[in-house]
């Protein structure tokens, strides 16, 4: 960990290499009035939408719609078996596990063609009251249980004892974009209207705690951030009865849940304030999380060390190297297949476009996971056998 202070704010940086644009977008958030103690840059970091991915960011009083993202409650779950991954065929692991997910969890922009039973979202909230929620509760049955695109995936791994992991990475659909993108524009009215000396050219509109525009956000955040869970929960379910129906006396030990685009309110440095995670994962003490890998490489369940100078936060991945655009345009698709095909993985790089997904596209996983070594131990590191990609 390296620490730069920049516009008179420390900045504890968790990597030697940070991107230019990633870097003026660090040095917008030093800017804000409101930053609380110090900002925490994860090893996976690269440039995003007015914050980087993988930046932690404290705040007093305020939330910043930009800073949680617009994917909110996006993360990963994940699912350890008792089947040993060597006694699966592997023409039953392509035409009876793979391919009945396929059906049954729709991919890419897919959605259901029957809604799904209401009891799959989340509970307990008043979506009368709620701006953008109410108007796609009509379609949220639809969306549930749906993978999504982008980085999102399902995984099936092994570990090191060659037993056989499930792993999904995804996020709260299309509402979630919704949420961000209505309450940023409402950040911005906000910010406009009373004069606020945060720039609009650093895209970092923010609502003040007290408010109603503050409220009304916060209360659809964590819809989503709940949504997001139901979506895995029921993706889990579903995939959990693929393999019940196709491996004899399969059990299945309790998910494991994390969420790495959200805002929360926690204590630090003896103050109650609102810890922005965008693209990074929490890790109080003890606590379990997932760091993916990308498209054949490693992927790692670890537990948190509770470090405060990272605000008790890891990396949620291994971080994009390059742009999709830059992917696609400069990587060899015959060299990327064959890289896969020599570990025996059952990919998702069929077509040139799906090089945007591919390893060398993100930065190296270990590299990521020694350089955040004081924020996680490694309890379980497991390696890709069949991956789907939305």
């Amino acid at each position: 960990m390296q620490v730069q202070v920049i516009n008179n704010r420390p900045v504890m940086i968790w990597t030697d290499a940070v991107d230019e644009k990633a870097m003026t977008q660090i040095e917008n958030l030093c800017s804000l009035p409101f930053l609380f103690h110090h900002l925490a840059i994860m090893p996976d970091v690269h440039a995003g939408m007015g914050m980087p991915i993988g930046g932690v960011l404290a705040c007093v009083d305020a939330v910043i719609p930009n800073a949680v993202g617009v994917d909110i409650g996006c993360g990963m779950c994940a699912v350890k078996t008792n089947w040993r991954v060597a006694d699966i065929p592997v023409d039953v692991l392509r035409k009876q596990i793979m391919s009945p997910i396929r059906r049954r969890i729709p991919l890419g922009q897919k959605h259901h063609k029957q809604a799904q039973d209401v009891a799959y979202l989340p509970q307990g909230y008043d979506i009368d009251k709620m701006n953008v929620v109410r108007q796609q509760q009509q379609s949220l049955p639809f969306q549930v249980g749906t993978l999504g695109g982008g980085n999102h995936f399902i995984e099936l791994q092994r570990d090191e004892e060659g037993i056989l992991w499930i792993m999904i990475h995804s996020g709260s659909r299309h509402l979630g974009a919704m949420v961000g993108s209505y309450y940023n524009q409402v950040a911005r009215s906000l910010n406009e209207k009373y004069y606020s000396s945060v720039s609009p050219d650093i895209r970092l509109p923010f609502l003040p705690s007290g408010t109603s525009e503050f409220d009304a956000y916060w209360m659809e955040m964590k819809y989503c951030i709940d949504f997001a869970f139901c979506n895995r929960r029921l993706m889990m379910q579903r995939i959990e009865d693929v393999l019940a129906d196709v491996l004899p006396g399969i059990e299945f030990e309790p998910m494991i849940n994390i969420a790495h685009n959200y805002a929360a309110w926690e204590h630090h440095y003896d103050k109650d304030v609102i810890v922005h995670r965008k693209g990074a994962t929490r890790a109080a003490e003890g606590e379990t999380g997932i760091i993916p890998g990308s498209q054949g490489t490693a992927s790692y369940i670890v537990e948190g060390l509770g470090n405060q100078q990272s605000f008790s936060s890891c990396s949620h991945g291994a971080g994009r190297l390059m742009s999709r655009t830059q992917a696609v345009q400069t990587l060899s698709f015959e060299e990327e297949v064959r890289r896969l095909d020599e570990q025996g993985i059952i990919h998702a790089i069929r077509y040139q476009k799906d090089l945007e997904e591919a390893a060398s596209a993100y930065k190296d996983i270990e590299s990521v996971i020694a350089n955040e070594l004081d924020l996680v131990k490694i309890k379980t590191r497991l390696l890709p056998i069949a991956v789907i990609k939305g």
